[in-house]
């Protein structure tokens, strides 16, 4: 069956975003918390659902596999395409390999996930695009990276989380060459969506207007600088990055042109003060180089404009930051 992403009629394509579910062991909290993610898709409505890692937490569940078929079961028995990236904690487990879960979720019916790239570092780099409501040209795409787990050089000390490797950006350039050939020359308008958050989002809390909350002391970025911003910024089609890790953070900044945002954590925040789980909305319009954004919470209110935090110009001191949740 060929799997197309189209806009609908009135010319948008919504993506419902869940981050860091970290689904382990049917209990109440993961009841309540598929309960809030089937009326959160009703309420939306979106063209496909979006996981930013973190799926599930595969060292604490006694049977991973299953794990992940119930984290992604409300999408896949509502009818809703979806697709996944991995995060840190969903490969821990020393019987579940990145590749087996990228495996597991290209069995699933309304999964919208395609194979790897050859000769492409990480499991579960793919881009999707979408297409017009009626004919076959592609008007946007949609790029999914593995941005890995940890450090392959935490013994030197070197950070305590992964990076997008030096392969993922050339192929990530290489799938933007194609499509703004195949566009006229013209960037096709694009997002981007990973678990861990780039070095850049370090930097714009304190010196950028942001929107939304950082409740997390550190954004838990990795120290090596890959050059995978500066490569979206040349290549002038990605719109927006969304990313999950963090869970007490759900802001956004426009930076160069690109809107970098956090998700909003759709379990526990692990925080010791109120922070409510739900997820990001996002909207592509046809035809518009911009997109609208905003959370959907538990309790059903949704939040479209997010507080401002003005810049301070005072970084927190560096260190190795606390292991996200």
């Amino acid at each position: 069956m060929r799997k197309t992403l189209r806009f609908r009629e009135d010319g948008t394509f919504t993506v419902v975003q869940f981050t860091d579910t970290e689904f382990c062991e049917p209990d109440d909290e993961e009841l309540q918390m598929k309960d809030m993610m089937r009326r959160i898709i009703e309420a939306e409505q979106p063209d496909l659902v979006v996981y930013t890692g973190d799926v599930i937490a595969s060292n604490k569940s006694p049977n991973p596999a299953a794990a992940f078929r119930d984290a992604v079961s409300v999408p896949e028995q509502m009818g809703i395409p979806w697709a996944a990236v991995f995060g840190n904690h969903d490969s821990e487990a020393p019987d579940m390999t990145r590749e087996q879960l990228h495996a597991l979720q290209l069995s699933h019916r309304y999964c919208y996930a395609i194979p790897d790239p050859p000769h492409v570092k990480g499991t579960g780099n793919y881009c999707l695009e979408i297409r017009d409501s009626h004919r076959d040209n592609v008007e946007a795409a949609l790029y999914f990276l593995d941005s890995g787990s940890y450090s392959p050089l935490e013994h030197l000390r070197v950070g305590f989380y992964d990076w997008i490797r030096r392969s993922q950006i050339e192929w990530y350039t290489q799938q933007s060459y194609r499509l703004t050939a195949g566009n006229g020359g013209v960037p096709l308008p694009s997002l981007a969506f990973f678990h861990i958050p780039l070095p850049e989002y370090n930097d714009i809390w304190d010196f950028s207007v942001c929107y939304g909350n950082k409740l997390d002391r550190h954004c838990c970025a990795p120290w090596i600088n890959t050059g995978f911003f500066a490569s979206m910024v040349e290549m002038g089609d990605i719109l927006g990055t969304f990313v999950g890790h963090d869970h007490g953070n759900d802001f956004w900044v426009t930076l160069h042109g690109i809107r970098l945002c956090y998700g909003r954590t759709t379990r526990n925040a692990y925080l010791d003060q109120p922070f409510m789980p739900g997820a990001r909305v996002i909207r592509l319009t046809q035809g518009e180089r911009s997109f609208d954004t905003w959370l959907h919470l538990q309790d059903g209110s949704v939040i479209r404009d997010q507080p401002v935090h003005a810049p301070t110009g005072r970084p927190v001191q560096a260190g190795m930051p606390a292991a996200a949740e």
